[in-house]
Formats: C-alpha cells, sequence, structure tokens
C-alpha cells in the first residue's frame, strides 16, 4: 500500500496548516484538499486551483508585523554611532575651514594685485 500526504484549504482556498493527512495513492481527494504540498515560506498560503499550485496571499504590511522589533542599541553601539558621526562632523568642519583659507589667500591675492592693500 502506497500512501500521499494531502493538504488541506479552506472555502477560501487558504492554506490550513497542521491539517495534512496521509491517504493512499489511488484514493480520490476529499473535497478542499490538495496533493501539491505548499512551498516554504508562506506566511498566508492559498491555493489556485486552475494553476494547482500555492501563492503567497499575505500584504507585505502583514509580513513585517510579523517580525519583531529590532533590539536598542547597547551603550557601546550608541557610543561607537556617536563616535562615527562626530568624526563625520569634523572631517566636514576641517573641509570647510580648508575652503575658506583658500578664499581668503585668492581674495588677498586678487586685492595685492589691485593695489587695494
Amino acid at each position: 500500500m502506497k500512501v500521499k500526504w494531502i493538504y488541506k484549504y479552506d472555502e477560501k482556498f487558504n492554506y490550513l496548516p497542521g491539517e495534512e493527512i496521509e491517504i493512499e495513492e489511488n484514493e480520490d481527494l476529499p473535497k478542499g484538499y490538495t496533493d501539491v504540498r505548499p512551498q516554504d515560506g508562506l506566511y498566508k498560503g492559498k491555493y489556485n486551483e486552475a494553476k494547482k499550485s500555492w501563492y503567497e496571499s499575505a500584504t507585505q504590511k502583514y509580513i513585517n508585523s510579523l517580525r519583531p522589533d529590532p533590539l536598542p542599541l547597547s551603550e557601546m553601539d550608541l557610543l561607537k554611532q556617536q563616535n562615527a558621526d562626530l568624526l563625520q562632523q569634523l572631517a566636514e568642519s576641517e573641509k570647510r575651514a580648508e575652503e575658506q583659507s583658500r578664499n581668503l589667500s585668492e581674495l588677498i591675492m586678487l586685492l595685492t594685485e589691485k593695489e587695494v592693500i
């Protein structure tokens, strides 16, 4: 006797996990069952009878709601982030200071050439 697993879905074709049963291979499928196994990773599997396949019916918003919120940063991670931010600000300040120094030098040269100073 050879058997196979069959997978249950409701009247709206939503997969009903945990309702799988084994039947003999030559036995007819009961109403609301398919022998097509839903693929792993479905959040809300739905069966398409015409295509004989399962698809994801969950919205991205629903899927995101199932994911845990990220853990808050540890004190060390927070300090590392603050340090990185400060280093970025310092680099930007040094760049602005170099630009101002160049501009001042160019202005002094122009004033000297025009014999203003």
